[in-house]
């Protein structure tokens, strides 16, 4: 494996933790050392000064900010600036123009996010507050542009450094939030939902859902047949997150876990696919539910669970987090908005998530996500034509640094819903061209 040197004056928590994170991304060996004498004298061909002055005239200066040896939260600066044509911040002296270790790292640690904040109306973290969101990159894995940049710098020192090589991947994912939107909702909710049609003189739909319940017509919510040809088709290997809350609420309306015909499909789906926990509403008031859930899929699929993404995005850092360490969650899939599609850490590849207040690396591995769909038709009110274009765009820039493009759909989207018609020829017209 090819090696580079890094000099520092102190080696933080901070600083390992984005020389592994580069090593991983790069497939390098990145070493530290603290002793310029060392560093000076060594043969390496390419040596990375991470200092206050230069050491060598062959070396790659970087003039680091302070936020790397720090050990604490606080208000820090960020001014953006135009390099090459995309933002950068922290600027300073050197050979790059500003401390790309320490930019990546406010980013993907969500440093912001530890700050006071305004919250949205769901009580999460506010989009608007991001500086991806104020300096116009919120739709740019702009750290995935960054390292390439690097990555040119470093072949000029060393052409013969091996990096790995790394090619453009598609996920899909699935939140399954209501798995039917008629059938096994119970006797009370369908009478109630029969009623409320009859009075309303909506008669033709009356009759559709009654014909739904007695199984005659589709349930306007089943598309998992069709997502399955979709898979096979283009052998597509998706992750499906099930909403298994007990009780019913405001934001949890799933369908009653004890009923069978639910637990055969989340086994049939968990028979062929990768499926998570998806935490309902009610377990970011009262923790204990968490244990509950995951406990219920677990129990419906006899397969250990270590994957979720949580409902509504709902999650705090780093309270969250380590509830789901906590119960031996190692993969999430939550790092997005669920106001705005784009990159909320700024990046197209997968990385673990370090815990700013135990200044610690962790073993629980974030899966960014930058296009949902219920973001751009309830928030962005986009068209499924102008949804289609928005794909298309995070498609572009995450397949032009090789990264990996996740997307988050939704059972009800891809079914025969008429509220959302043209949203399942939007996701097969976008599945058919990023695989043709």
């Amino acid at each position: 494996m090819s090696s580079v040197l890094i000099f520092s004056h102190s080696i933080t928590p901070r600083l390992q933790y984005i020389t592994e994170f580069l090593s991983q991304y790069y497939g390098l060996q990145l070493k530290l050392v603290s002793d310029e004498d060392r560093f000076v004298k060594a043969t390496d061909s390419c040596k990375i000064n991470y200092g206050y002055h230069r050491l060598d005239p062959n070396e790659i200066f970087m003039h680091s900010h302070a936020l790397l040896f720090e050990s604490s939260v606080r208000q820090v600066k960020v001014e953006c600036f135009e390099r090459s044509g995309y933002k950068a911040f922290f600027k300073t002296e050197g050979d790059f123009g500003f401390d790309l270790f320490a930019a990546i790292f406010y980013l993907i640690t969500r440093y912001e996010e530890y700050l006071p904040h305004q919250k949205d109306t769901y009580g999460r973290y506010a989009h608007e507050n991001s500086v991806a969101f104020k300096e116009n990159f919120l739709h740019l894995p702009l750290i995935n542009i960054w390292l390439e940049d690097f990555k040119n710098l470093l072949l000029e020192k060393d052409p013969a450094l091996a990096f790995k090589n790394s090619k453009f991947s598609f996920l899909p994912t699935y939140d399954i939030d209501i798995a039917w939107s008629f059938r096994n909702k119970g006797f009370k909710r369908n009478f109630g939902g029969i009623l409320k049609l009859l009075f309303g003189w909506k008669f033709g739909k009356m009759i559709h859902r009654i014909r739904v319940i007695r199984g005659r017509r589709q349930d306007p919510f089943d598309s998992y047949e069709w997502m399955d040809r979709l898979h096979e088709q283009f052998k597509l290997q998706p992750v499906y997150f099930f909403l298994v809350a007990k009780e019913r609420g405001k934001y949890d309306r799933n369908i009653d876990v004890t009923n069978v015909e639910y637990q055969q499909l989340v086994q049939s789906i968990g028979s062929k696919y990768f499926i998570g926990l998806h935490p309902s509403w009610a377990s970011g008031d009262t923790p204990t539910l968490l244990t509950k859930e995951k406990s219920t899929l677990e129990q419906i699929t006899n397969q250990t669970v270590t994957s979720s993404r949580q409902h509504f995005i709902r999650f705090e850092l780093p309270s969250t987090y380590r509830k789901l360490l906590a119960l031996g969650i190692t993969n999430d899939h939550s790092m997005g908005y669920g106001t705005i599609n784009g990159f909320r850490a700024s990046i197209s590849t997968s990385y673990y998530w370090y815990d700013l207040k135990n200044e610690e690396k962790t073993q629980l591995l974030i899966h960014p996500f930058c296009f949902m769909d219920a973001n751009a038709y309830y928030e962005e009110k986009l068209s499924a034509e102008a949804a289609l274009e928005e794909l298309m765009q995070y498609y572009n820039a995450v397949k032009s640094m090789n990264g990996t493009m996740i997307t988050i759909w939704h059972n009800n989207f891809l079914g025969t819903d008429e509220a959302f018609a043209g949203w399942k020829e939007t996701y097969e017209k976008f599945v058919l061209t990023i695989n043709g």
